[in-house]
């Protein structure tokens, strides 16, 4: 197959860049980097494009190595010919593939090969030649009491078996069914009786047609259905495809037409339709979960992304019971400073105590922030920490962070090697602190499946769901940079080219003597000349050559010497931040002209630009600054029509939850996001967006807060940073169309399209 040419038609790519992508990621070189440093080669493709470009490709060799693999196994039986060469090659799926294999697969004992053992395949064709003759005469010809053929009756039922498999086996057929199944099939939903079924009511006589369901109730019917708490079928009108397969096989109303006929149905009833139902419930499955798992990207990027609190002396509160809240302070870097444990909540309730004991932490190492974990007894610590900034001479703020996978992360070898005299619950508070400090690098340090983003995690396919995010802590962390003398090893694993060992290798090279210079890297153990390729533009050393404080690739000095001499700066010039003017004289002189004379493309010229301009720049200091508040409202203060201020904590199919600072998320249903029609939340807003909102409603009993942000019920408009007038947002709409385009990610009508193409339509 030529990939280079698929591909490009499927990514809307230049043949050349697609046949370049190839090469690059044939030659082991990481995705980030292709996406960095190869501009020129790839057209300037995002990650994430590059990403799915790769998980194509790996499809389409897969798809070709099982290709070839049953063009084998028939070969190998005698049984190949010209019409069975075509249509391997002809197939786009792997459905397609094992379809044109499924009469020479070996299959385990059924009632068809029963009937052959029994030597009734001769009558079987005798039957489908449909000819007036006698077939019961016939059938006489092969009673043998041996074989356990005794009656005519037994005969025609073992060919009709036969008959059955051979039209079950037809690909052509079955493809045709299987298609047809997925446009006009619904699926269709029983409420069992179970103790837990009252959590599925909505689906208790629940059906919709295959090619409307949205992925997320794909993904809730089927754990009703793991929960025995739903009987889930397929359901479509069976005489109308029984005809079908009639209007193939049956070619008249003669006797052996009419048993033709009856194997069709048996056929039908007992072997296709059971096999294409579990496959359109398997490739529903498999793009519910790719969808949930998009969800899972799209959320779990700007998270990571979140703008660290830089230069602030934080206090982990991470709230507890019985075993009392356990505290953390740390310095701006993130060092320990102090711990304690206090206890402000029932059943202790010892306010006071716990209260003197952190104004003595405040003002001891002069804390300015709190940060406070979202989980059991959250709101009680709250409550408390408001109160007491109340009566705090300090300036003081919070901030409720989300604690998931704190626990793991406390409890796992890596929270035991960081802090090994430290018990489970106060590496907890140390993480709650970092988190607040600085996202990313606490973050990454977590498994990526508890941090609890998206919906449905744990029904996803735990391979693919840890390949995909960990694509996205990589794109994350390379796209930041990484301080060489001062990262963890776990942010260092991250880095394109490297690996956990790699990185214990360079915490070790480092502790003897830091790192001066990019160079010094290919003194560390295990990191030769690729890995060094691939990782040395995303690592900074601060204090150095300026140059290896930006994300300008070693390999690109040269350039940057002579890009500094054509428009008339230094290195010295680049470091006292005095080349403010260097895009107009290069756009006087010409970009094309400039690349010329550094022996590069334009796209590197610019980002040597990006990168001169503002070396040690960090892209999440330009990003909206997390909410820190000094006092707090209950479920019970909010009133319908109140307008808040929040932050977007989670993007899901059907809507977004906010955080409005009342310990509880309120829901922005997609209907209530924009004035105009959107196909996805995702499409205007992301987490950490901060947002103003209106409460519709609020139900104190089951804990639940639906708000708006439509313009005509908020007065203010949408209030998403940097979204301004009604012409920026339809152009954000249009360009969010767009990418989605590019990026294929699945709506409701591309899974359609996806499934009809995988169904060989």
């Amino acid at each position: 197959m030529d990939y280079a040419t698929k591909l490009s038609k499927e990514f809307t790519i230049r043949a050349d860049h697609s046949a370049n992508i190839i090469n690059l990621i044939d030659e082991g070189n990481t995705i980030p980097f292709i996406a960095r440093y190869r501009k020129e080669m790839t057209g300037s493709c995002d990650d994430q494009v590059l990403r799915e470009f790769a998980d194509r490709l790996k499809y389409l060799r897969n798809l070709d190595k099982r290709k070839q693999e049953i063009a084998d196994a028939i070969t190998e039986q005698g049984k190949m010919t010209d019409e069975i060469t075509i249509a391997l090659a002809g197939a786009e799926t792997l459905t397609e593939a094992e379809d044109i294999y499924r009469p020479y697969k070996q299959k385990r004992k059924t009632r068809a090969s029963v009937a052959v053992e029994k030597g009734l395949s001769p009558l079987a064709d005798f039957i489908l030649e449909q000819t007036d003759a006698d077939v019961k005469a016939k059938a006489q010809e092969f009673i043998d009491a041996e074989k356990g053929v005794e009656t005519v009756e037994q005969a025609i039922a073992g060919a009709s078996d036969i008959i059955a498999e051979k039209i079950s086996d037809d690909a052509e057929l079955r493809k045709t069914l299987r298609k047809k199944v997925a446009e006009v099939g619904e699926l269709s939903c029983k409420l069992l009786e179970n103790e837990n079924a009252k959590t599925y009511d909505m689906y208790a006589e629940y059906s919709e047609k295959i090619s409307k369901i949205p992925s997320h109730r794909i993904l809730a019917v089927n754990r009703g259905e793991k929960e025995e708490c739903l009987k889930v079928s397929v359901v479509v009108e069976t005489d109308a495809f029984i005809d079908a397969i009639c209007n193939v096989y049956v070619k008249n109303q003669t006797e052996s037409g009419e048993i033709v006929k009856s194997a069709a149905a048996d056929a039908y009833s007992r072997l296709i339709f059971p096999s294409i139902e579990r496959e359109i419930r398997s490739d529903l499955t498999e793009m519910a979960s790719e969808q949930a798992i998009k969800m899972f990207e799209v959320n779990l990027r700007p998270l990571l992304l979140q703008p660290p609190l830089k230069g602030k002396i934080i206090l982990g509160l991470d709230p507890a019971y019985r075993t009392g809240c356990k505290i953390a302070v740390v310095d701006s870097e993130g060092n320990v400073l102090d711990t304690a444990v206090v206890f402000p909540t029932p059943p202790q309730n010892r306010i006071e105590e716990a209260k003197a004991t952190l104004l003595k932490l405040i003002e001891k190492h002069n804390v300015s922030v709190i940060s406070i974990g979202n989980g059991t007894a959250s709101k009680e610590s709250e409550i408390f920490v408001a109160n007491m900034i109340k009566e705090c001479e300090k300036e003081l703020s919070y901030a409720v962070v989300n604690e998931a996978g704190a626990s793991v992360y406390s409890a796992s070898k890596l929270g035991a090697e960081e802090f090994p005299d430290y018990e489970p619950a106060q590496r907890s508070a140390v993480s709650i602190a970092r988190r607040l400090q600085d996202p990313l690098a606490e973050l990454i340090k977590i498994d990526v499946k508890s941090i609890g983003v998206g919906q449905y995690q744990h029904d996803m396919p735990e391979k693919r769901l840890e390949e995909v995010l960990g694509g996205v802590v990589e794109d994350c962390v390379n796209s930041v940079g990484v301080d060489l003398n001062t990262a963890s090893a776990s942010l260092l694993s991250y880095v394109a080219g490297l690996n956990k060992g790699i990185a214990k290798e360079i915490l070790a090279y480092r502790a003897k003597q830091p790192f001066k210079k990019r160079e010094d890297l290919l003194n560390v153990k295990k990191l030769g000349a690729k890995a060094f390729e691939q990782c040395a533009g995303f690592l900074r050393i601060v204090g150095g050559n300026v140059l290896d404080n930006t994300g300008v690739h070693p390999e690109s000095y040269p350039a940057v010497e002579k890009l500094l001499a054509f428009t008339g700066y230094t290195l010295e010039d680049v470091a006292n931040g005095k080349i403010g003017d260097i895009r107009a004289k290069i756009e006087q002189k010409g970009w094309d002209n400039a690349a010329k004379e550094c022996g590069v493309g334009v796209p590197t010229v610019q980002d040597i630009v990006t990168e001169l301009l503002k070396p040690g720049r960090d892209i999440r200091d330009s990003l909206p600054k997390p909410i820190l508040r000094s006092d707090l409202m209950d479920l019970a203060d909010l009133k319908e029509g109140m307008e808040i201020n929040g932050t977007v904590r989670n993007v899901i199919d059907f809507g977004v939850f906010v955080d409005i600072g009342v310990h509880q998320d309120g829901l922005v249903h997609i209907s209530q996001i924009s004035d105009n029609y959107i196909k996805h939340p995702s499409d205007v807003l992301k987490v950490g967006d901060l947002v103003k909102v209106k409460v519709l409603g609020v139900d104190t009993v089951k804990k639940k807060i639906s708000l708006t942000m439509k313009t005509a019920d908020l007065p203010h408009g949408i209030a998403v940073q940097n979204q301004k007038t009604d012409k920026e947002r339809k152009q954000g709409r249009r360009d969010a169309e767009k990418k989605r385009a590019e990026k294929k990610e699945m709506s409701n009508e591309d899974m359609v399209a996806l499934l009809m193409k995988k169904f060989g339509r």
